[in-house]
C-alpha cells in the first residue's frame, strides 16, 4: 500500500520524505527538484510493539511498514501536460492515498513558484489539476457506456447515471470524493476509473519552527477550507522535523522536542496518519523467536490475517488463538494469559481487532 507526498515545487516535499524515511531524496531550493518519484519503506512508530519486545524479549523486532513516494511538484497546467503534468499525474494514480503538502510559513529565502505564500491558492491549484484529469477519464467513459445505455441496457444506463452526477460534482470543481454517493455505486462504478480525486486525503500543514505545536493562521485557513472533506489536517514543522532527524542520540532527540514542547515528532503522528489513512491496522505475533506487526486492511477475517504470513495460512485455516494487547500486558506473558483464562479461540469469521496478539493453526 502506498501512500503519495503531493504538492507545489518547493513546499516541503522532498524534505518531508526524507524525515520520513531517511532515503535522503535530493532537496534544493528550485523547483522541479525531484523528477523521478523517490520511493521509501517507512517503519510505523508504535509503542505497542516496544512494549511487547519488553515482556517477551525475542531475537529480533519487525514493525509494521508504509511505502511512501516523493511525486514531482505539480504547477497550472499539468493535466494539459504543462512541466512534468502528465508523469506526475501517472505516478499519483499509481498510488492509494495522498498527502497533500501545503507551505503554511513565510520564509524568503525559499522562493515560491506563485510569488508569494497562500496555501489555499496551491491546494486549489492543485485539486484543479487533479479534477482536470478525471474529468477526463469520466469523459471518456461516460461516452462508451452511453452508446450502450441507448440500446435500453439497463447496467449502462445506471451507470451512466453515476458518471453523469462525477461529471457535473467534476465541473462544479467538486472532487470525488466529496460527492454524495452510495458506496454500492463507488465500489462499482467509480471504483474501476482509479480517479486520483477519489483518493482518501492528508493535508499535512507545514509550518515554521514557532508554529509546530499550535499551528498558525494559515493552518486555521486550511482546516476551514477542508471542512467538508472529511479530511485530516496535520501540522508539521518540516525543517525542524528534518534537523532532529540528524541528531545521533535519542536522548538529542528528545531535548530538542522538549524545547519545542513536542512529545513526539511529528513526523511519527504523520507515518500513523497515513496508515490509518490507508485503512490499515496491525496485529502482533509474539515469541521469543520474533516480536512482529503484521499489516492488514481494517474489517480483515482471521483467515485473511494468517494469509499475510503465509497463503498457505489461509488456505488450511482452522483456528486462531486471540489475546488482547491489553490483556497481554496486564498479566505479562502468553502462559499467565491462558492462566486467566483470556486466550480466546476464534473461526473463520472472526474480524481481527487492531492490537490483537495472534496464533493460527492451519493444516495443508
Amino acid at each position: 500500500m502506498k501512500a503519495g507526498i503531493v504538492g507545489l515545487p518547493n513546499v516541503g516535499k522532498s524534505t518531508l520524505f526524507n524525515c520520513l524515511s531517511n532515503a535522503k531524496a535530493q532537496s534544493a531550493n528550485f523547483p522541479f527538484c525531484t523528477i523521478e518519484p523517490n520511493i521509501g519503506v517507512v517503519n510505523v512508530p508504535d509503542p505497542r510493539l516496544e512494549k511487547l519486545e519488553s515482556l517477551v524479549n525475542p531475537e529480533r523486532v519487525v514493525p509494521a511498514t508504509v511505502e511512501i513516494v516523493d511525486i514531482a511538484g505539480l504547477v497550472k497546467g499539468a493535466s494539459k501536460g504543462e512541466g512534468l503534468g502528465n508523469q506526475f499525474l501517472g505516478n499519483i494514480r499509481e498510488t492509494d492515498a495522498i498527502l497533500h503538502v501545503l507551505r503554511c510559513f513565510e520564509d524568503d529565502n525559499v522562493v515560491h513558484v506563485d510569488g508569494s505564500v497562500d496555501p489555499i491558492r496551491d491546494k486549489e491549484t492543485i485539486d484543479m489539476e487533479l479534477q482536470l484529469k478525471d474529468l477526463e477519464t469520466v469523459e471518456k467513459k461516460l461516452e462508451k457506456v452511453a452508446r450502450v445505455a441507448k440500446t435500453g441496457n439497463k447496467d449502462a444506463q445506471k451507470e451512466q447515471l453515476v458518471l453523469q452526477q462525477l461529471k457535473t460534482g467534476l465541473e462544479a470543481g467538486k472532487s470525488i470524493r466529496a460527492i454524495a454517493l452510495s458506496d454500492e455505486d463507488r465500489e462499482e462504478f467509480v471504483k474501476p476509473l482509479q480517479l486520483i480525486t477519489g483518493k482518501p486525503v492528508l493535508y499535512v500543514c507545514n509550518v515554521d519552527e514557532g508554529s509546530a505545536v499550535n499551528g498558525n493562521a494559515y493552518v486555521d485557513k486550511v482546516k476551514a477550507a477542508v471542512a467538508d472533506e472529511n479530511a485530516e489536517v496535520i501540522v508539521l514543522a518540516v525543517g525542524t522535523e528534518a534537523d532532529i532527524t540528524e541528531l545521533e542520540t535519542y536522548e538529542e532527540r528528545q531535548m530538542f522536542l522538549d524545547d519545542l514542547g513536542l512529545t513526539e515528532p511529528g513526523s511519527a503522528k504523520l507515518i500513523r496518519s497515513a496508515y490509518s489513512l490507508l485503512n490499515l491496522q496491525t496485529y502482533f505475533t509474539a515469541g521469543v523467536k520474533e516480536v512482529r506487526a503484521w499489516t492488514i486492511p481494517t474489517e480483515a477475517s482471521a483467515p485473511q490475517a494468517a494469509g499475510v504470513i503465509h497463503t498457505d495460512f489461509e488456505k488450511g485455516f482452522i483456528r486462531a488463538e486471540v489475546i488482547a494487547y491489553d490483556d497481554y500486558v496486564h498479566y505479562g506473558s502468553e502462559a499467565k494469559v491462558k492462566e486467566a483464562g483470556k486466550m480466546r479461540v476464534e473461526g473463520k469469521e472472526y474480524k481481527v481487532k487492531d492490537g490483537d496478539v495472534m496464533n493460527f493453526r492451519f493444516n495443508v
